[in-house]
Parts: structure tokens; sequence; C-alpha cells
């Protein structure tokens, strides 16, 4: 268990699918983007990283280097279908957030357009796309976590793997669970669990008892509620524990004055490497290739480590991450997952959790 203090820093990888890498865990908003066009020389930028301030921060300091640009959130599975659907007539002209899982998808469906950033030679292309000619590149690592009120419950105390949450009785109905599976968050958390329980003859993949555990988790855990943060309801007592991106947790813990820990189980824990890359037939190519190159350099991402206690992937920015960031991440054990086999599955196993378990 770990106690994200300060910070610590939230899919998918190189390190999640070379990562499902990225991300995404991250702090992400709900809901659909807008559809709202730009005007003049606005690049319109999709992410499923705006929350806790980014988006409005991001919009500041990009208008003070010369950049207007317009933020659309949304969670990382939604934002995903949309630069999908919008192939034919793309909207955005930037895209972030995103983890490799949800990039390759759209890479796949050929609406994004490889470009090599300025700052590329300063960060470890195995996180990027894994192709030659690279269509994301990577900015923050996320780690997706289990997190428990620590006023509440001792380490001792507290579960030592997600499957303890519909296991044991004394967590049955104290989790949160989720109540959609729109973010890179919720899809990573699946991911992690049902990775465990791979079955070529099993159904999508899945053995047998592996969709047991979905049941359980869906049939054991306290909905969440619409509106309502998950940090609120731990506060109230309505709930003692849920899943969160770690970079959300000191904030959080501040903003509702909560003490939470986190959980790591013996076999690692999920780890997001969140993507930019540009979208394929922007009519503001050069411009949205200069926002990359400025977003994604080692001062700018510097600068976000200070500001949302993410941990840079860029080697420069990753010496102004807060120390104990640092330190989380370098103790910090990842789990071993097949994103290949996640990447392939998650479309189906999605339909089917929601179909069959999510009532």
């Amino acid at each position: 268990m770990h106690k994200l203090q300060t910070v610590v820093a939230a899919v998918v990888a190189a390190t999640l699918l070379a990562g499902c890498a990225a991300g995404s865990a991250a702090p992400e908003t709900s809901g659909s983007p807008s559809a709202g066009a730009a005007s003049g020389d606005t690049l319109v930028v999709y992410t499923n990283s705006n929350g806790e301030g980014r988006g409005e921060w991001l919009t500041k300091k990009a208008g003070e280097a010369g950049f207007k640009i317009e933020i659309v959130g949304a969670g990382g599975a939604d934002a995903t279908n949309k630069l999908i659907a919008e192939k034919n007539n793309p909207i955005a002209d930037v895209a972030f957030g995103l983890n490799n899982m949800y990039f390759a998808q759209v890479k796949a469906a050929d609406a994004l357009e490889a470009y090599e950033p300025a700052w590329a030679g300063e960060v470890d292309a195995s996180l990027a796309d894994s192709d030659d000619e690279k269509a994301y590149w990577p900015l923050v690592k996320q780690a997706i976590l289990l997190g428990y009120n620590s006023d509440r419950i001792t380490p001792e105390q507290a579960p030592k793997d997600w499957t303890d949450l519909w296991s044991k009785d004394e967590f049955k109905t104290r989790y949160e669970r989720v109540t959609g599976l729109g973010t890179a968050t919720a899809q990573l958390v699946f991911a992690g669990i049902l990775s465990r329980y791979k079955d070529d003859s099993g159904d999508l993949g899945i053995s047998d008892e592996g969709w047991k555990q979905v049941e359980q988790y869906f049939q054991n855990g306290s909905p969440a509620v619409a509106k309502t943060d998950l940090f609120a309801r731990i506060a109230s007592g309505e709930v003692d524990m849920g899943q969160m991106p770690s970079s959300i947790v000191a904030e959080r813990e501040k903003s509702f004055k909560v003490n939470v820990e986190t959980v790591v189980p013996s076999v690692g824990v999920p780890l997001a490497v969140e993507q930019v890359a540009l979208v394929k037939g922007t009519d503001k190519k050069e411009q949205a290739q200069k926002f990359i190159d400025w977003f994604g350099s080692a001062d700018v991402q510097g600068e976000w480590a200070q500001q949302f206690n993410s941990m840079p992937v860029n080697k420069s920015a990753a010496a102004k991450a807060k120390p104990e960031v640092v330190e989380f991440f370098n103790g910090l054990k990842q789990q071993d997952i097949d994103w290949n086999f996640v990447q392939e599955n998650m479309g189906a196993w999605v339909e089917k959790i929601e179909l069959e378990y999510m009532t």
C-alpha cells in the first residue's frame, strides 16, 4: 500500500500496450465531446485529461504562448469513438491524454497523421506508437489504483487486491462500482482483472471464473452516483473505496478533506501512458504541429507536472516532477498485461459487461 500524499501521480503502455499506455487512464470528464467548430485559427483539442483544472490551465498557458485553443473533454472511450466517427470530416486538430489502446484504434481507422515532435529524442520511443512511422507520442504516466479511506480503514484492515472487495464480507457495498465503461480508468481496471483469467477456450478469451469475478464486482458494489465525486462519497461515509488514477489523489484529498491510501496488489497495477497525436485532415496542420512541439516540451511538461502531480515521460521534464511522485513511480510494481490481447478484446468485453452485468 502506498500513501499518495502531496501527490502521486493516473488505461497504457509500451508500458501498457507499449502500453495500452496511456492512458488513461487519467483524470477524465464524462460525456460526449461537443461538436463545436473552431473559429479562425482556433485549434480544437480533444482530451480525456482536462479535469482538475487541466483544461483551463492549458488554455491559459497556450494563449500566453500564442496559441488559441478550444478544449473538448470526454472519457477515453467516448473521445476515441468521436475521433473515429469524424475521420472523414474532422473537427479536432490535436488529441491528447488517450492511451495506446485507444490511439491504436484511432490510427487503425486512418484518423491520425504521423508526426515526429521536436522533443521526440527526449522520450522513450518504446512508449509511443509501435510502428516505425509513429502517429502518437507519450506525455505522462498514470497508475490506475484502488484507493481507500485511511481515516476509517487501517493498512492492516484494507483490501490487498481488487478481488477482496467482493469476496470478503467487510468490503461488500463499501466500494464504489462503475455504472459506465466510457472512461479509460474504468476499462483499465477491468483489463487488469480480466487479463488474470485469460483462457483461449473461454468466452471472449476469458474463463468462466473470470466472468464470475466481473459479476461479483457489480453485484456487491455501491453504484456510482451521477455528478457525485467518489471522494465526496468517501468523505460522507457513503463508501470507503474505489478506483482512481494516481494524479488526482492529492488534490482530491485536499478538496474533500479526506486521507486516502492506495492498494498495490501482488500482481502490480495497470500503468497508463498518456499520448498526444495530430488528427489527420486538419486544415491547421502547421499550427497543430507547433502546438504539439510546445505542449510536449520539457518546459511545459515540467510545469504540468508541478501543477498536476504528474510523472512526465520527457526525461528533462521528469527532473522537475515532485520528488514524492518520482519516488512513487520508481517503487511502483507494474502489472504484466498482454495489451495486444486486451486491445483485441476490449470492445467485446465492454459490450458483454454492459449487457449482462451492468444493471
